[in-house]
Formats: structure tokens, sequence, C-alpha cells
């Protein structure tokens, strides 16, 4: 499989996408504190039949930091520069929790440019109180450490997975910590800050989208409880809702064959019936 590395100019700074396969693209936006390697397995499966586009997020792995807080908006018009400076129409996307508010933002912006989102783990809702408190000290602790250090290494294994994973998938936590550690403490802050207390409230944004949409839920997800992630799914017309039972917050990376499965279904069925073109 061939790999190309290409380092986008957009308004949120240069953003490196992992090229893989040939084909119509696939877009895919990881959740904050992770990179590109998160979609590893979706790329693997994936790129024998379309062009993956694997993202580091802005101030995330080898894209540029951040020069301030941003929006949602300002993050859908990151995949319509990185679709044209690529050469491409329209896209698929996945994306979770960070991703799949940005993939949503987008197929309500730009609906002529997206043709199925499969969005994970997401939420339509501004954060509530208790989160943005929670958020305030973990940013707070962040600038103290300089990035993501032990102990606080074991609060994000906690938010990103759920028991089973923590006892059936041990090579889930370690995979988590690396990445994360690996991120820009000053980046990080500004990401945390406009995903979690800057967040608005998109409920009436997203009831505009017309295109096929598939939300997941991970039943053990206690970032985004299902009862959330199912809300955000209700606001969009015609979407799809499926929970995992076994997985938390990061489903794609918890349990990639069930994960590959739904995404292959959800597009061939539209493929099928025309509803992307």
């Amino acid at each position: 499989m061939v790999v190309e590395d290409q380092y986008i100019p957009t308004q949120l700074g240069t953003v490196r996408v992992r090229l893989s396969g040939s084909g119509d693209p696939i877009l895919m936006w990881p959740s904050l504190l992770m990179d590109h390697s998160l979609w590893d397995a979706q790329v693997d499966h994936l790129s024998t039949r379309f062009t993956t586009i694997a993202l580091d997020p802005p101030g995330h792995g080898q894209s540029s930091r951040l020069a301030s807080t941003f929006t949602f908006d300002e993050c859908a018009t990151c995949i319509v520069q990185i679709l044209d400076a690529l050469g491409f129409e329209r896209t698929h996307v996945l994306g979770n929790s960070w991703g799949a508010m940005v993939g949503a933002t987008f197929a309500a912006r730009h609906p002529e440019r997206v043709g199925c989102s499969i969005l994970m783990n997401g939420t339509a809702s501004p954060a509530p109180t208790r989160q943005k408190v929670e958020y305030a000290a973990l940013v707070t602790i962040i600038r103290m450490m300089g990035g993501i250090r032990p102990p606080l290494t074991r609060s994000v294994v906690g938010a990103f997975l759920g028991p089973t994973s923590r006892k059936t998938r041990p090579a889930t936590g370690p995979l988590i910590v690396d990445v994360a550690r690996r991120q820009d403490a000053a980046s990080l802050v500004k990401a945390v800050r406009s995903v979690v207390p800057l967040r608005p409230d998109q409920r009436d944004l997203l009831a505009t989208i017309r295109t096929p949409t598939l939300i997941i839920a991970g039943r053990e997800d206690v970032t985004f409880p299902p009862a959330e992630v199912q809300r955000m799914a209700a606001v969009i017309p015609n979407s799809e809702f499926v929970l995992i039972e076994d997985a938390a917050h990061l489903v794609a990376l918890e349990v990639p064959d069930r994960v590959n499965m739904l995404i292959d279904d959800f597009i061939q069925k539209h493929e099928r019936t025309g509803q992307d073109t």
C-alpha cells in the first residue's frame, strides 16, 4: 500500500494529511489528543477501494501549532481547503468526538461536498457547567505539566476507554497515552477550550443536514454517554443510530472490525440507492 504525507495550508495552519489507496475519498478527523493513527485499522480496510485522507487535526501531531482557539465552522472550512488542495469535489467523512462535530458542521454547511458521514461519539449540545468546570481544571493541569503527563494519563485513559477495553484490549491504553503525550501543550489548551467550554449549541444547524448520516455511540463512553450521542442523531433528519455495547469513546480503535463493517454497509447502501450522488 502506497502511503503519502502532504502538508496542506489551511486557515488553522498547516495540516498534515496521510493519503493511502485510490478511488473516491474518505476524510478522517480524530478526537482531541489523537492524531491520524486513530484510524489505522480503517485506513488498512478502506484503502483497497477508496483514497483515505487521515489527518492530524489542527494543533496535533505534525500539523502546525494553533495560534488561537477556533470554531467548528473554521474546522469545516479546513476540510474544504484540504479537498481543494487534493483536487476532490466531494468526500465521505469519518469523525470521532471533535471530528464528529466537525463532520456534522461540514455536512450542514457544505452539503454539495459530502457523500456519507459516519460520526462517532459526538454531541450537538453545548458543554454543561460540570463539563466546563472539569475541562477548565484539565487545561490548568496541562499548562502546569507542559502536556499530558502522569498521573493525568490515567484520567485520559479513563475518559477514552471503558472497562471492557481496559480489561480485554490491553494494547489500547498505552497506544492512547503514547499519542496524547506527544501533543503540544499550548495547542492542546486552545483545542480543549474550543471543543469543550466554547462549544456551541449545534442542534438547529444539524437539523438542516440532508445527506446520509450514521451516528455511532459506545455504551461505555463516559465522555459523551449514549443518550447524548443519540440526541445528536435525533436532530439530524433521517440519520441512523447504532450503539456498540462493549466499547467507549474511541470505537474505531476499540472494535475496528465492527466499525469497518458499519462503514461498509452504510456507504454501500447509499451507493446502491443513489442517495449520496
